[in-house]
């Protein structure tokens, strides 16, 4: 039997949806870790059985990766909370906001703040420092977003295990080739508005909001910048200006399809100052073509007077067929379409402020 699991961080913790593979009606269990901030959520279909993993963090014990092998009925902790600075760096996690799956079975990547990227080798049970990138010369002068100085983007390339791209807000995209031992910035062409006087395009600095890899070629990367979407061919070497055609190019999330090539889909917000759909109508925009053009989906389902924003990781696609798409707003409403953007409906409704949404199918019976 094949379950559709969704789910759902919040500011006040995790909710767990649960469907069949057509995923026309939801079950809900939660919250789980009822008031702690939820950032970053994994659904780990690699193993024997999937695994979930949860990047949490309280108010009074500080940030935890709990994990669940039997699809959140019961949780783990690791002692001290799985990721943690070495003591020579004088450094402290203050959240996760990144959990994705390496290329080896057992390769876990997670991204905090203060901006840093960790590596599992047990499937998330513990991490380690990547030293390479904590201690690159660019680091001291990486500026910090508005939501805070976080990792929230980690790429390990599919089929190359010494190549990864990372993003940071606010210091730009990085890239390595050996695995992590030296790092180099991949902004070549991404603006960076608010940089003082002839610094629009530096070579780090800039405020990159999301990067997604297209699925069919690894070298194909769409990004979402604090101002402007772009798109890359030669994996992140350089960038070039894709937004014509979208209401705004201003946004957070960016997601590809997991199997059509050239095909992305991305949330405009109006801008930086009013954070919500332009003119309040919450849509998704869908390219085909590399961001030579660009499609409005939603019209007739999904709302207006939605003045809401969508976050870098509230939005997301599973790999079923046809593929569903996810989005969860900061009015604590979710919405899917199973049906590639076609058609949408409100999953849940009156949650705490959505920060990540995940989706995948799974092998296994729903909770019950």
């Amino acid at each position: 039997m094949t379950t559709t699991l969704l789910l759902v961080g919040t500011r006040k913790g995790l909710w767990i949806g649960t469907s069949d593979e057509h995923r026309a009606t939801w079950e809900w269990s939660g919250p789980h870790f009822a008031m702690e901030e939820v950032y970053s959520v994994m659904i780990d279909t690699r193993g024997p059985k999937p695994r979930l993993l949860a990047g949490c963090s309280s108010s009074w014990f500080g940030p935890q990766v709990r994990r669940s092998d039997d699809l959140g009925r019961t949780w783990e902790e690791t002692p001290n909370g799985a990721i943690r600075f070495p003591e020579d760096t004088g450094a402290a996690v203050d959240r996760v906001w990144q959990l994705v799956p390496g290329v080896s079975a057992e390769e876990v990547w997670a991204g905090t703040e203060p901006g840093a990227v960790f590596r599992s080798h047990d499937r998330g049970e513990t991490f380690e420092l990547v030293r390479g990138l904590w201690d690159h010369p660019h680091r001291p002068e990486w500026g910090a977003g508005y939501g805070g100085q976080a990792f929230h983007t980690i790429l390990p390339h599919p089929t190359d295990a010494d190549s990864v791209l990372v993003a940071i807000s606010s210091g730009g995209a990085y890239r390595t080739s050996d695995g992590g031992a030296t790092w180099a910035p991949a902004n070549q062409g991404v603006k960076a508005e608010f940089m003082p006087g002839d610094r629009h395009y530096p070579e780090f600095g800039q405020c990159v909001h999301k990067v997604a890899r297209d699925a069919t070629d690894p070298e194909r990367l769409f990004l979402q910048n604090h101002g402007g979407v772009y798109h890359s061919t030669d994996g992140g070497g350089s960038w070039h200006y894709i937004a014509d055609g979208l209401p705004a190019e201003f946004g957070f999330a960016m997601v590809t399809h997991p199997r059509q090539a050239g095909t992305a889909y991305t949330f405009p917000i109006s801008d930086a100052g009013a954070r919500w759909p332009v003119d309040g109508h919450a849509r998704v925009w869908r390219t085909t073509d590399e961001g030579g053009s660009w499609t409005e989906l939603g019209d007739g389902s999904l709302p207006d007077g939605f003045f809401a924003a969508v976050m870098r990781d509230a939005m997301c696609a599973d790999a079923l067929d046809p593929a569903g798409l996810y989005f969860g707003g900061r009015n604590g409403t979710v919405w899917a379409s199973p049906d590639e953007g076609a058609s949408w409906s409100q999953v849940v409704a009156n949650l705490p402020d959505v920060l990540v949404v995940r989706a995948a199918a799974v092998g296994e019976p729903g909770l019950g």
